[in-house]
């Protein structure tokens, strides 16, 4: 059986109530639930959360409620921790019922930019291809290459985030944002995983390990996961290019 499991809790200190910020005339967090529940080869979604208002949601959609353990719902717990968690109880859940759990489909409250169609390519590929671990959304984000990252040092001023010397000799780098090839970007729109790479966190690579070592990826374009009540436009944005309509269309 392939589950989704989406992550939400109740708080956020950068953008108080984000998973419940309107978009297109419905809260954030109904669209990765909505894309899940769409994608032809799910069977079933789960939410874990802390949150009342989030369970209201996936209640009213039809999508079932993990308890979210409060160690797990703090502003220091991990996503993979949380993943790890949702994944053992539906695991028993479906033992209950004589079933297994052959991929999991992993998304965010906060992550509305991802269509059914890309969660069916994901499970296609994995169908496919038994060598890999998962199939990730990615966004190009030429942007924000490693090369142009800075952080502010002791001295007040900027530095390079990264030595230019790891991406070759600085004489050959130059400030087009295309230097260094495409620079793709996980995006949080989806993770469609092996149950192993959630029994085994720590064989995975940083920073999000619930991935696996084998990631395919799955190309898009503007994913994000919203951290800022600016981001909310380029979700709207998105959600209609891709036909996505609200409740308000």
């Amino acid at each position: 059986m392939i589950c989704a499991l989406l992550l939400g809790r109740e708080g956020s200190a950068g953008f108080p109530g984000k998973n419940m910020a309107p978009v297109l005339g419905r809260p954030l967090a109904a669209w990765p639930m909505q894309a899940a529940l769409d994608a032809a080869t799910v069977d079933r979604v789960y939410l874990s959360t802390d949150s009342a208002s989030l369970k209201a949601i996936a209640v009213e959609l039809g999508v079932r409620v993990i308890e979210r353990p409060a160690h797990l719902a703090t502003a220091g717990a991990l996503g993979e921790d949380a993943f790890a968690h949702g994944y053992q109880v539906i695991r028993e859940d479906l033992a209950r019922e004589g079933a297994v759990v052959e991929l999991m489909v992993l998304l965010f409250a906060n992550a509305a930019t991802i269509a059914p169609g890309t969660i069916d390519e994901g499970v296609r590929v994995l169908r496919e291809r038994p060598e890999v671990d998962s199939a990730v959304t990615v966004s190009r984000y030429n942007m924000w290459s490693p090369l142009r990252a800075r952080r502010i040092g002791d001295d007040g001023l900027l530095q390079p985030f990264v030595p230019f010397e790891t991406f070759g000799d600085p004489a050959t780098l130059n400030c087009d944002r295309d230097s260094q090839g495409d620079v793709w970007f996980a995006d949080m729109g989806a993770s469609i995983v092996r149950p192993r790479c959630l029994e085994h966190l720590d064989d995975g690579l940083l920073p999000q390990k619930w991935m696996g070592r084998r990631i395919h990826p799955l190309r898009q374009w503007g994913g994000l996961d919203v951290d800022y009540e600016w981001q909310l436009p380029q979700v709207e944005f998105w959600l209609r290019a891709h036909g996505r309509q609200g409740a308000d269309e």
